[in-house]
């Protein structure tokens, strides 16, 4: 198979190296600062305006182009594949540069853990130190399948290469179908990987990480992460963590072994749905995690820097609360949108 050429914006050009790279990967791969967050045609970061040349989509009627993006020959990066040599278009930024170099690699599957009632622990190997940093994801895929999905880690880089991943079954979801009942010790899979924006930064600000669901992979992986290269010793770290019912929230245990937990890490729990067994079973917090989140953090909530993921509705209910209600300053929250 040919190699294909992507010219961006008229003074870079990129070589697709593998066959099925995206336009998005082929990029990031070459040190290219390609904005991007979901890389599942969802959240339309990733526009481009195709000059000249042919690409393959891969996702009819993706959710991130609108109409008038399609009359205007724009497509999604993470999206399409070069046919051809391809001149392109985007708005490119140093903040989507790399710091790791994305790497495909076979890992085998070693073994998975209970964490909750319909979310486990996946642990992957790699002959090969796994290297990303805390709150990154990868892309998983699954050749018997013919898909890929992007799934966070929910440990820290370590020379062992090991991959952990904290994956809710999905009800007909095809991948968790087969990672919850059909994958053994010794299979093989490939991963892609190291992705994301909303990894741990280094600052004098106090950390709230904010979860639901799986989204609770990539924020333990972030308090751990915090906790490793002692950000923690003078600051302190809210994990906030929603769900609709008591089964959802008993997490608690993915944090408590942390050394700093109980006296600068606190755990908030939070459950929505007021149901009978609920209010049976459940003696903490009621409400929405966005809310809990405001009332505990109060008039000083313009401090903190935000880290947070989860399901979509929770995920805008936030970003809305603090950047509109709160004026919290955007380089202070971070979160990769899933859909």
């Amino acid at each position: 198979m040919s190699t294909q050429q992507i010219h961006i914006n008229g003074d870079m050009n990129v070589a697709c190296q593998h066959g099925d790279d995206t336009v998005l990967l082929a990029s990031l791969r070459a040190g290219i600062g390609f904005p991007y967050e979901c890389n599942a045609g969802a959240c339309g970061s990733c526009k481009y305006e195709l000059l000249e040349g042919e690409v393959q989509s891969l996702c009819d009627n993706a959710p991130g182009l609108t109409a008038r993006d399609i009359r205007k020959n724009i497509h999604l990066a993470c999206q399409t594949k070069p046919l051809s040599n391809i001149v392109v278009k985007t708005r490119l930024s140093d903040e989507y540069v790399p710091q790791i170099s994305t790497q495909r690699f076979k890992v085998t599957f070693s073994n998975s853990f209970d964490v909750t009632h319909d979310i486990k622990e996946f642990v992957f190997v790699a002959d090969q130190p796994a290297q990303f940093q805390p709150g990154q994801y990868a892309l998983l895929s699954f050749p018997s399948l013919g898909i890929k999905r992007a799934y966070s880690m929910s440990n820290l880089p370590n020379g062992k290469g090991e991959w952990k991943f904290q994956i809710r079954k999905v009800l007909n979801g095809k991948s968790t179908d087969f990672l919850f009942n059909r994958i053994a010790p010794g299979d093989v899979i490939e991963i892609d990987a190291p992705y994301g924006m909303a990894y741990v930064r280094d600052n004098a600000r106090n950390i709230v990480c904010v979860a639901g669901g799986s989204g609770l992979a990539p924020m333990v992986s972030i308090a751990r992460g915090a906790s490793e290269q002692g950000l923690l010793k003078n600051k302190t770290l809210h994990f906030f963590y929603g769900g609709r019912s008591y089964r959802d929230v008993g997490v608690e245990s993915q944090i408590s072994s942390l050394p700093e937990f109980g006296q600068n890490i606190f755990f908030h729990p939070v459950v929505s749905d007021m149901s009978e067994e609920n209010l049976k079973n459940w003696s903490g917090e009621f409400g929405f995690v966005h809310e809990s989140v405001e009332k505990k953090l109060g008039n000083g909530i313009k401090e903190y820097e935000f880290y947070f993921a989860g399901p979509p509705p929770m995920t805008k209910s936030l970003q809305e609360a603090l950047m509109l209600k709160h004026q919290v300053p955007f380089e202070q929250i971070h979160f990769d949108r899933f859909f």
